[in-house]
């Protein structure tokens, strides 16, 4: 490992500036004038996975934006076969103004580089590409099979991913896949996320009279469905942050007391974090903290609403409609198809028979989970440990990635999200950024990783 570590060392700056041309590319998939854009960065993406050393390296076009493909599967059967995900793909740039520079022009500030899919995903695709390289350059393999695919679809749902991996399931076939698309819990705090939530996210459509009526002739006689919805939304938790859905907490497991000492190693200053949001209290589920409530246990929100007048003077108006968009957070177990339901039963239970009231779901996703002593995870922790000079702490990820759980139940691999983002670099926002000093370490991590996996013997059950 030493002479892979002095390359790396010795490259960094290079590497720095081909990262740059990888962001010049505006591959923003939700912009159908960018289509272009898009297929020029995977034909980029296509020639690094070559020029590291990756074989079979081939563009699979898709009905929207292609997926890259690359592989090295020479290390034998005795050693893991790893599956590295990544996207490509970028988050459009509005607003525009609130940039400090151009967003696909990369600029180094304070040790951070700035550009649209610095941090998401663009640098992280890219340490895991450089870490491969500096095994190649070194010793001419690698000490694991490795498997690299790159999307162009996941700001918008990587919607022909999952037919994509279920018709080339043989050519996905892995021992692990690991992701490097998650933020660490803070700046020089090395942290594992080891679970995402996963979602629920629906519409709630409540109808009253067939047109907009004036409130001083009908008010009390006719039901307004803006009130009607507000008592809808009333019911669904209580006063101290219980959800109140009939059967919705059934299939929760909750922490276990190991994970629940993890969590309380982290070190979070709740103090802070309200300064941080200008809030002066916290709220939610009692009998848990603010770190677990956020990443560990699910989630009722109401994300929007809208219904009657809302313009500058007055209209005194008893409007015909109103609707509202609710997200639920599940943790792994939960099945968001299940909780659809369960939602759906119990609205139309609590709705006034005053008004019509429609549900939609809209999406939904599976969480996830992956055993802090799993094989892949320990060798994650060592190589992390190496490469930052601390042992890693653990965490959960309170948004979600549904690909993660589409590569557990179709390919039958435990997931490692392996990422090096920090939570304030503005993954969606502009100025966002990445971290210099963690896409250095990243680099090592992920070569450390391909070693520490090696050490794991397929032939004995996956056991080191």
């Amino acid at each position: 490992m030493d002479k892979i570590l002095s390359y790396i060392d010795s490259n960094i700056g290079s590497f720095t500036e081909q990262l740059k041309d990888f962001l010049r590319i505006p591959s923003i998939s939700t912009n159908p004038d960018n289509r272009g854009d898009v297929r020029k960065c995977a034909q980029y993406v296509e020639e690094r996975m070559k020029e590291v050393g990756l074989e079979n390296v081939m563009i699979f076009d898709t009905p929207l934006h292609p997926i890259v493909f690359g592989e090295w599967l020479h290390a034998g059967g005795d050693k893991p076969t790893i599956l590295i995900y990544g996207h490509y793909d970028v988050q459009p740039v509005d607003p525009i103004d609130l940039w400090t520079d151009p967003p696909f022009e990369p600029v180094i500030k304070d040790g951070k580089i700035f550009a649209r899919g610095a941090v998401d995903d663009k640098g992280q695709v890219f340490l895991q590409l450089k870490s491969i390289e500096a095994h190649m350059k070194n010793n001419g393999a690698l000490p694991v099979n490795v498997k690299f695919i790159v999307e162009g679809e996941e700001e918008i749902g990587s919607v022909n991913l999952e037919k994509f991996i279920i018709d080339h399931k043989d050519l996905l076939k892995c021992d692990y896949v690991v992701v490097s698309d998650t933020s660490m819990f803070g700046k020089g705090i090395p942290s594992i996320c080891y679970g995402l939530r996963g979602l629920a996210y629906m519409q709630i459509n409540v109808t009253g009279p067939n047109r907009d009526l004036h409130s001083g002739s009908y008010g009390g006689g006719v039901d307004n469905p803006i009130n009607a919805l507000a008592h809808i939304i009333s019911k669904l938790k209580d006063d101290k942050g219980k959800i109140l859905i009939d059967g919705f907490y059934d299939d929760v497991i909750d922490m276990t007391s190991e994970e629940r000492d993890e969590y309380s190693k982290l070190p979070f200053d709740e103090i802070k974090y309200k300064e941080g949001l200008d809030i002066d209290e916290v709220f939610g589920e009692e009998g848990y903290s603010t770190l677990e409530r956020v990443s560990a246990r699910p989630t009722l929100d109401c994300n929007g609403i809208w219904g009657g007048f809302s313009g500058e003077g007055a209209k005194t108006v008893l409007p015909s409609k109103a609707g509202a968009k609710v997200s639920m957070r599940l943790v792994p177990n939960q099945h968001p198809e299940k909780i659809e339901k369960l939602f759906e039963k119990y609205v139309m239970k609590i709705a006034p028979k005053s008004v019509k009231v429609e549900v939609k779901s809209l999406h939904g996703g599976m969480g996830a989970l992956t055993p802090l002593d799993s094989p892949a995870m320990k060798a994650a922790v060592s190589a992390m440990e190496m490469a930052y000079g601390a042992r890693p702490l653990f965490t959960r990820e309170g948004g979600s990635i549904p690909v993660v759980n589409v590569f557990q139940t179709i390919l039958n691999a435990p997931t490692i999200l392996l990422g090096f983002g920090l939570p304030d670099e503005n993954p969606h926002s502009p100025d966002e950024h990445f971290d210099l000093e963690n896409f250095h370490k990243g680099i090592k991590t992920c070569a450390h990783y391909l070693n520490e996996l090696s050490k794991i013997n397929m032939k004995n059950n996956g056991k080191n």
